[in-house]
C-alpha cells in the first residue's frame, strides 16, 4: 500500500503535579490517498487526542505524522477538519462562514471564482435556501452542514472529522451521514473519522481501527470493511458480512469494557 498519510510512534503525554500522564503512546497508522478510515474506541480512550495531533491543533509528545510527503508540525488549511459542534462565527452568515476558508485558500482566485466554490458547496450539502443566515437560525444538523461544507470547500489533502454526527438524533445522523458520503464519493478526500458508533464506522470507512482503552492508548486491532462504493444504507445492513463486521466490533469493544471493570485493573488504576 502506498503510504500518502503515515502516523509513526505517536504519542501524547501531559505533565501533571503527580506525574506524567500517558494519554497515547505508539499509535502506528498507514493510509493510501483517497481512503476513508474510522478510529473507534471508547469514550476517553484518545482518538480526538490523536485527531488533534494530526490536525497540528495538539502538540505531538513522541513520534511523527507525515501526509504527502511532508512532516506536520502546525495546523494548516491542507487539513479541513469537522469537530463534532461546527464552531461558526455566529455573527456571519452561512455564507460568510465559508467564505472566511476560501479567501485564505484560494487567494489568487478572482472573486466570483470564490464565490461559485462557495456557492456549490452550499448548495451540495443543502443549504441553497440557508446562504444568508446566520448560525443562531440554523438547526444542528444545519449548522453541521455548514461545518462539511467549509471543510471541504478548501481541497485539503486529508479530511478529519470528529464525532461530527455525536449531538444529533437518529434521523438526521443519517441524513448527513449520507451527505458526507455523496461528498466523499466525489472528491475521494483521505479521511479519518472518530467515533464511538459502530454502525456509522461500518456504513462509512475501508477500514475501522480499533483503539484500545488509556492511558497509554494505541492501536488494538483493524478491520477491513469490505463493501464496495457507493453504499446502500438498507443493502449493507441485509448483508450477512455486516453482521460478521458488526460481531467483532462489538467483541472488541466488549473486550475492553471487561479489562476495564477487571480486578487486576482496578489495582493498578488504585
Amino acid at each position: 500500500m502506498s503510504a500518502y498519510f503515515e502516523a509513526i510512534n505517536l504519542g501524547k503525554t501531559y505533565k501533571t503535579p503527580s506525574g506524567d500522564a500517558v494519554i497515547v503512546d505508539g499509535f502506528e497508522l498507514t493510509m493510501k490517498k483517497g481512503e476513508f478510515v474510522c478510529v473507534l474506541g471508547h469514550s476517553g480512550c484518545g482518538k480526538s487526542t490523536v485527531l488533534s495531533m494530526v490536525a497540528g491543533l495538539n502538540e505531538i509528545s513522541t513520534g511523527s505524522v507525515i501526509l504527502d510527503g511532508t512532516e506536520i508540525e502546525a495546523a494548516s488549511p491542507d487539513r479541513g477538519v469537522v469537530f463534532q459542534s461546527p464552531c461558526l462565527l455566529p455573527w456571519m452568515t452561512t455564507w460568510d462562514n465559508v467564505m472566511l476558508g476560501v479567501n485564505q485558500v484560494y487567494y489568487h482566485a478572482s472573486k466570483q471564482e470564490r464565490n461559485q466554490i462557495v456557492e456549490y458547496y452550499l448548495t451540495v450539502v443543502g443549504l441553497a435556501d440557508a446562504m444568508k443566515k446566520r448560525p443562531g437560525e440554523l438547526s444542528a444538523g444545519m449548522r453541521q452542514r455548514v461545518g462539511l461544507a467549509r471543510a471541504f470547500a478548501l481541497s485539503p489533502k486529508m479530511l478529519l472529522l470528529d464525532e461530527p454526527f455525536g449531538m444529533l438524533d437518529k434521523l438526521t445522523k443519517f441524513e448527513l451521514q449520507q451527505v458526507l458520503l455523496d461528498l466523499w464519493n466525489r472528491e475521494r478526500l483521505t479521511a479519518m473519522m472518530i467515533t464511538h458508533d459502530v454502525d456509522e464506522a461500518i456504513y462509512l470507512a475501508d477500514r475501522v481501527v480499533m483503539m484500545t482503552n488509556g492511558p497509554a492508548a494505541r492501536v488494538g486491532e483493524i478491520v477491513e470493511i469490505d463493501f464496495e462504493r457507493p453504499r446502500d444504507r438498507r443493502e449493507l445492513m441485509l448483508d450477512p458480512r455486516y453482521i460478521e463486521y458488526r460481531k467483532q466490533l462489538i467483541s472488541f469493544l466488549e473486550e475492553r469494557v471487561y479489562l476495564l471493570d477487571s480486578p487486576s485493573n482496578k489495582t493498578l488504576a488504585a
